[in-house]
């Protein structure tokens, strides 16, 4: 849930670096764009999943500082390695992907410190629950792709959720941690 939030507003932050008056699209480019998170495992080691199929895209006006940004990760996308805790990970215990196969993310607001997007507040929805979200952007940048040939902007973006806020209980009362640690890697290309 929290990787999805993560991922909305890492493109939203990309969408940013442009110096273009009217508002601009960035795609998210799925070959860059990686959606991770992490709990501890008993107060252990570090348990590590990823979704790999993220879409999304990004508007913005940097001038004004506005824009919109809206994302979709494919729950059943959940890679963490191990086959029988990719299959938990999307039972209903957790991501629950039979009845819940998405998870989105709409921003609300970007803030910026001169050119530099330092947090993207917005709504993650998961399991049918919608909660706000603030998503810290570290290394934002923009860089003309050479193999893409097109501008292309991004960041890394990471923020930590209680999974409870949004149902997810199963093993809380176990010790299985209610934070969770989510961090997007996002680079998202401008559309012509």
């Amino acid at each position: 849930m929290k990787i999805v939030a993560s991922v909305l507003a890492a493109a939203a932050i990309a969408a940013a670096g442009s110096a273009h008056a009217a508002p601009l699209r960035y795609e998210v480019d799925p070959d860059h764009t990686f959606v991770t998170f992490e709990v501890t495992h008993f107060n252990t080691s570090t348990v590590r999943a990823r979704f790999d199929t993220i879409k999304g895209f990004v508007e913005l006006d940097r001038q004004a500082g506005q824009g919109r940004a809206e994302m979709a990760i494919d729950a059943s996308s959940i890679s963490s390695g191990v086959p029988d805790f990719d299959k938990h990970l999307k039972s209903a215990d957790f991501f629950d992907v039979a009845k819940h196969p998405e998870a989105t993310f709409v921003n609300k607001s970007f803030k910026f410190e001169g050119d530099e997007l330092k947090s993207i507040e917005g709504e993650l929805t998961l399991l049918g629950q919608t909660h706000p979200v603030t998503l810290e952007g570290k290394r934002f940048n923009c860089y003309d792709q050479p193999v893409l040939k097109a501008p292309v902007c991004g960041g890394d973006f990471e923020t930590t959720i209680k999974r409870s806020q949004w149902g997810m209980n199963w093993g809380i009362d176990m010790g299985v941690p209610d934070d969770v640690r989510l961090l997007i890697q996002i680079e998202a290309v401008q559309q012509q």
